[in-house]
Formats: structure tokens, C-alpha cells, sequence
């Protein structure tokens, strides 16, 4: 095993027993304050990381003028695809700043991730849908059932049961989930197409990372092997669709189409889509997974209130309780979920670690 992989191991098992990277630096003589600092800075650099991105898909996917959700993803996956490769050229001059593994257009792993992808670009997909149609405020609600579809997914596909903790932390989201229709639909800016399209994007966001745990080995476990040919292929598997739902028209008759500022914006939250993956690996790094979904929940609870508060909304007590009660059940099945992996013997071999880490990743 060479040098990054042991590097790579040592950080997943840190990863998997709850401890954060930084308790190892204990012994380096790194005072608290020290520490509490960087944890602070990754946590923040997430939460601005991953709120910014959202609310820049919604100001692309709500044009008015440019009603082309599938060219805009298109684009972001285009970004990420020149971003894989500016990240390995600046690793292979600078391998001491930078690392990044080796990538090339490897047609045998492409067939092999491919069906991944399928599900990879339904996922981005449904949820910039989701985001167009229900706006960023609802955002959290209507996409809230990625952890029921990962109860039921594994059970249906990888046949593992659930505890019963478990399973009442996901009735508390699907109580949640429902009074939000229902507030959504009592305030009238309930978008049905919105909330179908949150329930695919959810479904997907398991399927995902089911299917994420079986193509690892293709690309030697390596995350950012398997970001590259998903959206290597992502980008040949939107060009179909883009010209079956017509966005070629919309295209053609959209008057900014000469406008640098709006390609500007396109590039930002491309590269923002990419630096997503690198921030959260950053955060479960830095602290742990269990640290790292919790988080999550914060955000999305801040998420919300910014949301509300920037576009100037109006909510009832009952909306506010459905939001509450989803990032409350999400919270709490994460919290489930970390005492039972606690309990549980420790993993045999290092790509138990990986599944483990990846369903970890698949929260909120």
C-alpha cells in the first residue's frame, strides 16, 4: 500500500470510530483554542460553500428569460470536468500543495461507472427542478426524504433492516414533510411539479449513494476519480436531453446569450458544484461524519431563515413546525445512526469504511 493510501485509510478509520483528524493532533501540541479555530473555519467555509451554491442555482434556474434547467446542469458538470483536470495539472507541478489523483479518459471505466451516472445526472437534475419550482425557502422540506428512501432502499436492495429508533426518526420527517405540503398549499405558492420532483430527487440521492458503494472499486475508491467520470459522462448523456425537451429553442432566443456576466455567473456555480465535494470531504476530515451531518442540519435550518428573511416571506407557526420537525427528525436519525455504528463491531476491511463513510455522506 503506498503512501496515499495508507494517508487515505488512516483518515477513514478516524472517520468511522467519531474522532476528528484534529485529536490526533493533540500530541503536536496544538492548543484548544488552536484547534477550535480551524474546526470553526472548515465548518464555516462549508456552510458559505454550501448555502451560496444553493441560492446561485436558484438566481440561474429562475430566469424568467432562460426556462433551460438541463443546459444550466449541462454547464455545471462541463465545469466540473475543467476543473478535475486544472486540479491534476496543478498537482503533477505542484504535488507538495496539491493532491489530486491521476485521471484520464479511461472508455472501459466510463462504461462501468455509467450506470451511476444515470442515476447521477437524475439526481442534479430533479434537484435543481425541485429548486426552480419551490424556491429556496420550501427547499429543505421538499427534498427532506433522501433519509426514508435510504431506509427503505436498503432494505429493498442491500436487505438491511432498520431499528426501531431509526424508523420513528423517519416518521417525524414524513410528519414534517406533510405539513409542509399541506402549509405550502394554504398560503397558495404550493408547486405540486415541485414537490414530485423533490421526491425523485430524494429517491435518487439514495439510489446514488447505493450505487456509489458498488463503482468505488472501479476507480481504486477514489472520490475524486469517481466525481470526474460521473460528470465526464454526465456531460454526453445531457446532450440527448437537452435537445428532446427543445432548450435548444430556448436557447437560441435567449438575449443574454452574448452577456459575460451571465457566463460568469454559469462558471461560478460550476465551480462552486465542484468545490461542494471538496468542502464536505474537508468537514468529515476535520471533525467526523456524525459532526459532518449535523452540521448539515444547522445549515439547512439557517438556510431556511435566510431564505425566508431575503425574500421577504410571510410563514406560519404550522410551516416553521414542519421545517422543524424534518431538520429535528434528520438530526435525531443522525445522532441514531452514530451510536449504532459505535456499538457495532469495528469494519474488517477498508472498503466496509468506505460504504459506511459514503451513507454517512447522504444526509441532509
Amino acid at each position: 500500500m503506498n503512501r496515499a493510501q495508507l494517508k487515505r485509510s488512516r483518515i477513514l478509520r478516524m472517520a468511522m470510530s467519531d474522532r476528528g483528524l484534529l485529536e490526533e493532533e493533540e500530541g503536536r501540541g496544538e492548543t484548544f483554542v488552536f484547534r477550535a479555530v480551524k474546526i470553526a473555519g472548515v465548518v464555516a467555509l462549508y456552510w458559505f460553500v454550501s448555502i451560496t451554491m444553493v441560492f446561485l442555482n436558484n438566481y440561474l434556474l429562475d430566469s424568467k428569460e432562460l426556462d433551460a434547467p438541463l443546459f444550466v446542469t449541462f454547464f455545471q458538470c462541463v465545469v466540473s470536468v475543467c476543473l478535475c483536470w486544472v486540479m491534476y495539472a496543478l498537482s503533477t507541478f505542484w504535488p507538495a500543495c496539491v493532491d489530486f489523483p491521476s485521471i484520464k479518459v479511461d472508455l472501459k471505466v466510463c462504461r462501468e461507472v455509467l450506470p451511476l451516472s444515470v442515476v447521477f445526472i437524475s439526481m442534479i437534475t430533479f434537484n435543481n427542478l425541485c429548486l426552480k419550482n419551490v424556491g429556496v425557502a420550501f427547499y429543505t422540506v421538499g427534498r427532506s426524504l433522501s433519509t426514508v428512501f435510504n431506509v427503505v432502499f436498503s432494505y429493498v436492495i442491500l436487505k438491511q433492516t432498520t431499528s426501531f429508533y431509526a424508523l420513528l426518526c423517519c416518521g417525524v420527517i414524513l410528519g414534517g414533510f406533510w405539513l409542509g405540503v399541506d402549509q405550502e398549499g394554504a398560503a397558495g405558492s404550493l408547486s405540486w411539479s415541485g414537490v414530485f420532483f423533490g421526491v425523485l430527487a430524494s429517491a435518487c440521492v439514495s439510489l446514488n449513494a447505493i450505487y456509489t458503494k458498488k463503482v468505488m472499486p472501479v476507480v481504486d475508491g477514489n472520490i475524486w476519480k469517481l466525481s470526474y467520470y460521473n460528470n465526464l459522462n454526465a456531460c454526453f448523456l445531457f446532450l440527448p436531453l437537452i435537445f428532446v425537451f427543445g432548450e435548444l429553442g430556448s436557447l437560441a432566443s435567449f438575449s443574454r446569450l452574448g452577456d459575460l456576466s451571465f457566463w460568469g455567473m454559469m462558471v461560478v456555480g460550476g465551480v462552486f458544484g465542484f468545490a461542494i465535494g471538496y468542502v464536505t470531504g474537508l468537514q468529515i476530515k476535520f471533525t467526523s461524519p456524525l459532526t459532518h451531518n449535523v452540521s448539515g442540519t444547522a445549515k439547512a435550518c439557517a438556510q431556511t431563515v435566510l431564505a425566508v428573511a431575503y425574500y421577504a416571506t410571510s410563514k406560519s407557526v404550522l410551516w416553521w413546525t414542519s421545517n422543524m420537525m424534518v431538520l429535528g427528525g434528520s438530526f435525531a436519525y443522525t445522532w441514531v445512526k452514530g451510536l449504532e455504528m459505535k456499538k457495532a463491531p469495528p469494519p474488517r476491511d477498508s472498503s466496509e469504511t468506505r460504504e459506511k463513510l459514503l451513507k454517512e455522506e447522504s444526509g441532509v
